[in-house]
């Protein structure tokens, strides 16, 4: 009889288990549902990539960020279709050329850049509770240099530059590109980090209820 017990307890336990897991599977199917919400299928971005990591690499990228993207929203913040927004940043690239290398004679830097409207590759991010799947998304591209250090990117149309993607968390490595790479090494750390967290606690918590149960029929 006591065997039979603990044989169903088991039981028990491993159902448990098997939901905690299947909940947060379900958390990130929904995080990954509600990217939509976030960001319309027809939008314009923009993603600058820095020369490399250095400090004075990444202030530069957020200078030249600040202004290009004030100047795209007095561009765009009154369209209402992407057609509109396409054509209005396509004939203002010269423009934003000029915010660019102005921005590069006051750091007295001489640096190759590159400004592109195109497809572009962009890796998965996560920013809060939301999830935005990797893919080739329309955006202004800013390329400084070598373009191998930590990127940053938001939405020009619809505006939505008020989030931070910046400090997201890449959730997976986009091989096609060395920023990424170099953006994704600190996430992963942290994600193998909770990983095996995660793995303690169900383990932890597995132990637990045995000594339980083991204490009930002792």
């Amino acid at each position: 009889m006591k065997k039979r017990n603990h044989f169903f307890i088991l039981i028990l336990i491993s159902l448990a288990v098997m939901f905690l897991f299947f909940e947060t599977q379900t958390k990130v199917a929904n995080a990954t549902m509600n990217a939509s919400v976030k960001i319309p299928d027809e939008s314009i971005r923009l993603r600058i990539l820095a020369n490399s990591n250095s400090e004075a690499d990444q202030k530069l990228k957020r200078e030249i960020r600040d202004e290009v993207n004030a100047q795209i929203t007095t561009w765009v913040g009154e369209l209402s279709t992407i057609s509109e927004a396409r054509e209005i940043i396509r004939k203002q690239l010269p423009a934003i050329e000029t915010i660019v290398q102005t921005k590069l004679d006051e750091a007295g830097l001489e640096k190759t850049f590159s400004v592109e409207l195109n497809k572009v590759a962009f890796p998965t991010k996560m920013y809060g509770e939301y999830i935005y799947p990797a893919g080739q998304y329309e955006a202004v591209l800013i390329t400084l240099g070598e373009g191998e250090g930590k990127n940053w990117w938001c939405v020009l149309f619809p505006p939505l530059c008020f989030l931070d993607f910046e400090n997201g968390d890449a959730v997976k490595e986009n091989k096609d590109s060395k920023a990424d790479v170099a953006e994704t090494a600190s996430a992963e750390e942290t994600e193998q980090a909770d990983e095996i967290q995660t793995k303690f606690f169900v383990v932890e918590l597995f132990h637990s209820l045995v000594s339980a149960v083991g204490s009930l029929f002792s």
